[in-house]
């Protein structure tokens, strides 16, 4: 059968090649087309239609500013489709511009399946009429989803968190010695005994407004160093321009994962980020800046909803996990009272790898990507 999958954005890169590869697995007569990354590309062996880097564009003023941009990514897609003829599309996240897209294959009698829901919860409720009347079946991957997306009559399928499934299996390549550092000065910088990961974000909007305020905290903590988990989609100059005058902050491109497995501790924005951190023990700070404009229209539209921004407290629906988001983002916050918290001999260390094993017990076991592609197969072959 032909699967055609779109992902947006980095995180759905590295889940749909997951999905892909276990599509394969469920359906040996699989073919591919999609949009997302060179993690896609490499389980799918194609190229994408359009890359992530491309499509990734985030918050209210950048939405607005590249309107004519977005519109043509519409155009193509459409045209793509209908030119494949696939036999079911596949959204996952990335809901601005997949909702829409769903809307459009459900009038043309797709078969649509929606892998790691929109965050309807947090914002955009509305949006959930449009899962209800153009998605097929839904998958989510949060325990506490299950409840609320059935109480609004959409029928779902719990199949586990994904992060899991990658975090696992890279340790089982760690431990079997299939998987390891790069000899190269950034290993040198890693595996540096006293770091803080800084996870400034994947979008140059994020960087560039929390890795400034992340450097000036780790100038109060001269014995440790920062290491910036920098993505490699992003202009080096603008690293460059945000740590300007930083005296011990150092850049490791494409290494998230091993940088955040050498790290003492961890400054992070919000996203998946929180989730990755926490699900390698490492302690950590959720810190959050952006345009005071979409600040401000973010928290119009979230209202009420929703007490926090990380996925780590949202999941056990309690403070795990210390936030400080816009205003409250000030230096000597973090440094002198947050940050100090969290690492070795802290009042707030111990506490938080404890409530770590608890986050995980309530995600459950692994296999998410397996149990979506055999759960879409089926519902294909019926």
């Amino acid at each position: 059968m032909r699967y055609y999958i779109i992902a947006g954005e980095a995180s759905g890169d590295m889940h749909g090649a997951n999905l892909i590869a276990q599509l394969k697995k469920s359906d040996t007569t699989a073919e591919f087309r999609f949009w997302g990354g060179e993690k896609m590309e490499s389980e799918a062996g194609v190229k994408p239609v359009k890359h992530y880097k491309e499509t990734a564009i985030m918050g209210f003023t950048a939405v607005l500013l590249n309107l004519r941009k977005i519109q043509g990514f519409f155009k193509l897609c459409k045209k793509d489709i209908t030119e494949w003829k696939p036999d079911c599309i596949l959204f996952i996240d990335y809901p601005g511009f997949n909702l829409k897209m769903a809307k459009w294959a459900k009038e043309r009698n797709y078969k649509t399946f929606y892998y790691i829901a929109p965050k309807v919860w947090a914002w955009k409720e509305g949006r959930v009429k449009a899962l209800k009347a153009y998605i097929d079946k839904l998958f989510v991957i949060f325990p506490f989803e299950i409840e609320w997306f059935k109480e609004r009559g959409i029928e779902v399928s719990y199949v586990g968190n994904p992060l899991l499934d990658e975090i696992t299996e890279r340790q089982l390549a760690i431990d079997n010695g299939q998987l390891t550092m790069d000899s190269s000065a950034e290993k040198n910088v890693i595996q540096n005994s006293k770091i803080v990961a800084l996870v400034a974000g994947s979008r140059k909007m994020e960087v560039e407004h929390n890795l400034p305020v992340m450097a000036e905290v780790m100038a109060r903590f001269p014995d440790y160093d920062g290491v910036v988990t920098g993505v490699e989609w992003l202009d080096k100059s603008i690293y460059e321009k945000a740590l300007r005058g930083a005296t011990n902050v150092r850049v490791v491109y494409g290494k998230t994962y091993e940088t955040l497995e050498k790290a003492t501790a961890a400054l992070v924005t919000s996203g998946t980020a929180t989730l990755e951190t926490a699900l390698l023990n490492v302690p950590q700070v959720v810190c959050y800046r952006g345009p005071s404009v979409s600040m401000a229209i973010a928290r119009m539209v979230v209202g009420g909803r929703i007490k926090w921004i990380s996925l780590v407290n949202i999941v056990m629906n309690r403070t795990v996990v210390t936030e400080l988001v816009g205003n409250r983002v000030f230096v000597t916050d973090i440094a002198e009272k947050e940050l100090k918290n969290i690492l070795p001999g802290g009042s707030d260390n111990k506490k938080i790898t404890e409530d770590y094993k608890e986050l995980k017990e309530l995600l459950g076991q692994t296999g998410a990507s397996k149990r979506c592609a055999e759960q879409i197969v089926e519902i294909l072959r019926k």
